[in-house]
């Protein structure tokens, strides 16, 4: 490869990365927003998970360079995800459970 390559690959991933920073910034001041806004305990933790995933899932396919990965690396990474989810949504359930059952 020539300079020239090298240098317009640089130039190309900089740009993705500066694209993700401020799309992190963003969505840091999304949160800091969303948190003032009363959507009941459980409401802000899901919020708040939901814009945790984007930014962790960012992170993970650009400064970990997940998107240049194979198949496998996907399939885990869903996995993990719907088994997240999963987690998730039973300890929801179990304290929407809890607090009903509380005199």
């Amino acid at each position: 490869m020539s300079d020239d390559a090298h240098s317009e690959h640089f130039k190309k991933h900089i740009k993705a990365c500066i694209a993700v920073f401020v799309a992190l910034l963003v969505l840091t001041v999304i949160t800091v927003a969303a948190s003032y806004i009363n959507l009941g305990k459980s409401g802000n933790i899901t919020l708040a998970l939901i814009i945790a995933t984007f930014k962790a899932s960012l992170v993970a396919a650009y400064f970990m360079h997940l998107n240049a990965e194979k198949h496998a690396i996907f399939r885990i990474l869903y996995t993990a995800f719907v088994f997240f989810t999963g987690l998730m949504a039973l300890t929801l359930y179990a304290y929407a459970d809890a607090v009903t059952l509380l005199p």
